[in-house]
């Protein structure tokens, strides 16, 4: 998978993504992350970005010329083959749809992603709507800039693509995965300061073990993310189930 990111802040990447897991991925051709600092795109002698908005109010406006350009650039400079492709381009904006695990999960569907950090009181609206094609919103507050956002979408993707985690099970039993919190995990040693790991785990009862799991995610869910029970796949008896540990 191919990712460009615009950012004015291309330093702020350092090291996020040369570490770990993602570096892997990197290293084993899975995933490729490019960086692009849009004020290389700024015509004027001090490289302006933003201005005053029309019509008053605080903060300043990212301009669009810069931002129209450096994405017609990369695309241009796009290689032939990759030209046939769709380079989805995604505004990171408090006021996109809400990042979620299904979210990273159609997005990774895609071969190649084009991010933009957004920054100051946002973007001229003709960016968004004649440049974008999606905007999203890691959370319900507000950051200095998109680049942290950047690196949770990048990151949540990435870890989805094929071959990139070292069990392609892995995501699939995680938090959020089936629109559930992920089970209690333990592991060596079974004691620890009279601790002791539920004996059913210890069963080797495969069967037994992944209904005790799945019964644990309802509970978690339950108690912690209630939220999260109105999309959840749940079966009837399942649903019985949450009903029993609401009324505990």
């Amino acid at each position: 998978m191919d990712i460009k990111i615009l950012t004015l802040f291309p330093q702020m990447f350092s090291g996020v993504f040369e570490t770990g897991i993602f570096k892997r991925a990197v290293d084993r051709g899975l995933v490729n992350v490019s960086l692009h600092n849009f004020r290389d795109f700024a015509h004027d002698a001090h490289h302006i970005v933003d201005d005053y908005p029309y019509g008053g109010g605080p903060g300043m406006v990212l301009k669009p010329e810069p931002l129209f350009e450096a994405v017609e650039a990369i695309k241009t400079g796009m290689r032939d083959e990759a030209k046939h492709d769709k380079l989805p381009v995604v505004l990171l904006t408090p006021q996109g749809r809400l990042f979620t695990q299904a979210v990273a999960r159609e997005l990774s569907q895609q071969k190649r992603l084009l991010l933009i950090c957004g920054h100051y009181e946002g973007v001229d609206e003709r960016v968004r709507e004649h440049l974008v094609d999606d905007e999203i919103s890691i959370g319900d507050y507000v950051l200095s800039g998109g680049e942290l956002a950047a690196m949770v979408v990048v990151d949540a993707v990435a870890r989805l693509l094929p071959g990139v985690l070292g069990s392609d099970e892995s995501p699939v039993e995680e938090s959020h995965a089936e629109g559930l919190l992920e089970y209690p995990q333990y592991t060596r040693p079974p004691e620890f300061r009279g601790w002791s790991v539920p004996e059913i785990l210890l069963s080797g009862n495969h069967a037994q073990i992944a209904k005790w799991r799945r019964e644990q995610s309802i509970r978690r869910t339950v108690a912690r993310r209630p939220d999260l029970l109105q999309k959840a796949n749940l079966s009837t008896k399942e649903k019985e189930l949450v009903r029993t540990f609401q009324t505990k």
